[in-house]
């Protein structure tokens, strides 16, 4: 099934999205895609329905044929400082900024979003499997994410952050309470999985007594 337009009309609609927000390592990922009115792609969904193949695919297939595509983050300190909602919202903000011309109307993935200089936003559940811009920019920000931790990987192998992409595996678990953190975890959620997982290890060996 074919994604489609927000609006009908010759609006200048700019896709929101962001990658990363339920990890315990990395920055949050945000685009923002603003793709020409003849556009059609029958690939084109949602990030998380399609295959990392498929993803890197359209991902070259975004970058040549949209109008204006930008990228954009906000670091592991930023999210523990102004939380991963503001922190993914901050990000968008900053992928709006960088687009070189200025939309008509913002349509993000979500519920949840706030102002950017008096353009009209709307805020769409489930959007990036209905609407072309949001889609494109949900695989621009997986894509780039996904590319950014496998590079981080190669500094810090323990963590298997080119499989998990920093999020919360057993595997990524055990390994923050075996090697402790990095710089690139998050406080404010990895502190509490540390202690889970602290917890059921005491709780397993006095079932072992």
């Amino acid at each position: 099934m074919l994604l489609k337009y927000f609006s009908n009309k010759d609006t200048i609609e700019a896709g929101c999205d962001e990658a990363g927000r339920g990890c315990l390592a990395g920055p949050v990922f945000a685009a923002a895609v603003i793709l020409p009115k003849y556009f059609k792609n029958e690939l084109l969904n949602d990030s998380k329905k399609l295959s990392e193949k498929q993803r890197n695919e359209l991902k070259v297939i975004i970058e040549k044929q949209a109008s204006f595509w930008a990228v954009a983050t906000c670091s592991p300190q930023e999210i523990d400082d102004i939380n991963i909602l503001n922190a993914s919202i901050l990000a968008m903000h900053r992928a709006l900024e960088q687009l070189n011309t200025q939309p008509q109307l913002i349509l993000v993935d979500g519920n949840k979003f706030k102002p950017y200089h008096e353009i009209p936003h709307e805020c769409i559940i489930k959007g990036d499997g209905k609407y072309m811009s949001i889609a494109a920019a949900s695989i621009l920000a997986k894509t780039h994410r996904d590319e950014y931790m496998q590079k981080l990987h190669k500094d810090f192998p323990n963590y298997d952050w080119d499989k998990n992409k920093g999020y919360p595996t057993k595997f990524h678990k055990k390994a923050i309470a075996k090697n402790g953190i990095t710089d690139h975890h998050r406080m404010t959620f990895n502190m509490s999985e540390q202690l889970k997982i602290k917890f059921s290890n005491k709780k397993s060996r006095k079932k072992g007594n």
